[in-house]
């Protein structure tokens, strides 16, 4: 009895980390196959099991008609954590609110790009109810630089890889292996991990060094299956990326409450 191969369908807009990840699903015998637009392809549609790499619009998107589950963390996670892993003050709330904010801030929507993540001077800058509902969440920060970030594919509470990713607020990419804080890196994952609980079994935690030596801090958690990889190993990236967004019908108990709420697209 033959089986079908299981599918890896990846966003239009295909990146450097789909790209690796093309080459190494394909090398494990994997269906992997760049979409067209933002719909699961006629030729693709009912394959199952079915995984999907790309950012929240395109899971939105596809995510029903491929019968799979997309792992994320609470909107509200970072706000959850102990200051003694944020090294600042963070608040989850909604956009009219943050829109009357008089102070500056680092304001990002907690997962999706809705708009712009940066240090704000103030709330007036923010999208107008004109183009995004109050409601919308958006994460609030104290304003603190990094002097070094690190991302890390979680997998089972344990760094399945991790990358460097930024140097005093540059993009400057490295393997964690040839970085010369790497036992700090994990050191500091671990009781993150730990500790900070609330995170699906496949995720992605980015951490940082503070300017001025001033301690490690939690930066965010996105999900993986929406992550760039930097130098991380792209095999291992895909470990956790099938894990992030697969079938809807091999997620764990544990993982239920991670569930992103996908609609249902009208054709």
């Amino acid at each position: 009895m033959t089986t079908t191969p299981r599918l890896l369908l990846l966003a239009p807009r295909i990146n450097e980390t789909g790209l690796q990840l093309l080459t190494a699903a394909r090398r494990r015998g994997l269906r992997a196959h760049t979409a067209t637009g933002w719909a699961v392809p006629e030729e693709l549609r009912g394959l199952r099991p079915a995984h999907l790499y790309g950012g929240p619009l395109f899971a939105d998107a596809v995510g029903r008609d491929l019968a799979l589950a997309a792992l994320e963390a609470p909107a509200d996670w970072l706000t959850a954590l102990p200051f003694e892993l944020t090294r600042r003050r963070i608040l989850c709330t909604t956009l009219a609110d943050a829109r009357q904010l008089r102070r500056p801030a680092f304001l990002k929507p907690p997962v999706d790009k809705l708009f712009p993540a940066r240090i704000y001077p103030d709330g007036s800058g923010l999208p107008g109810p004109d183009a995004l509902e109050d409601d919308t969440l958006v994460l609030v920060s104290d304003v603190v630089a990094f002097a070094r970030e690190y991302r890390l594919f979680v997998l089972d509470g344990v760094v399945h890889t991790a990358s460097r990713y930024a140097v005093d607020g540059r993009l400057d990419v490295a393997p964690l292996d040839e970085d010369a804080l790497a036992a700090q890196v994990l050191g500091f994952a671990g009781e993150v991990l730990r500790t900070a609980g609330e995170v699906p079994s496949a995720t992605v935690v980015d951490v940082g060094l503070l300017a001025g030596e001033a301690g490690w801090a939690v930066v965010e958690a996105n999900p993986a299956w929406a992550s760039g990889g930097y130098a991380c190993d792209p095999d291992r990236v895909l470990d956790v990326v099938l894990r992030a967004a697969g079938p809807a019908e091999d997620v764990a108990a544990a993982d239920l409450p991670y569930c992103r709420d996908l609609p249902a697209v009208l054709r």
